[in-house]
């Protein structure tokens, strides 16, 4: 059984990616975009720190209007990093009933 909610988050990463093509006057995702990937990580960055606080706070509209937004800057950020949600669902799944512990140490060594 599929989950159509997850089709919600694959149809907004297709949306930014249109977005792209779209002038930076008449899209805010297009502005972002237009700005690069510094900016982009910036915003993301800012909305991570939000829904921290929000979380904080234990107010759950807060907190899932602020995980709404920073899902939606996460994909821009992929956006402007060229890299496809699909390719982050796909690492997700390989890494599915893996001990975090296990992943982690599999990594290379920076």
């Amino acid at each position: 059984m599929t989950d159509h909610r997850l089709d919600v988050l694959a149809a907004l990463a297709d949306e930014i990616d249109e977005r792209k093509q779209v002038s930076p006057e008449t899209s805010y995702t297009a502005r972002l975009l237009s700005q690069g990937v510094e900016k982009c990580a910036k915003k993301f960055g800012e909305e991570a720190i939000e829904l921290a606080l929000a979380s904080v706070l234990r107010d759950k509209a807060h907190t899932t209007a602020e995980a709404a937004d920073l899902l939606y800057h996460m994909l821009v950020l992929l956006a402007a990093s060229d890299v496809k949600l699909v390719d982050v669902m796909a690492e997700l799944a390989r890494r599915q009933g893996v001990s975090g512990i296990a992943e982690k140490a599999s990594r290379p060594k920076d």
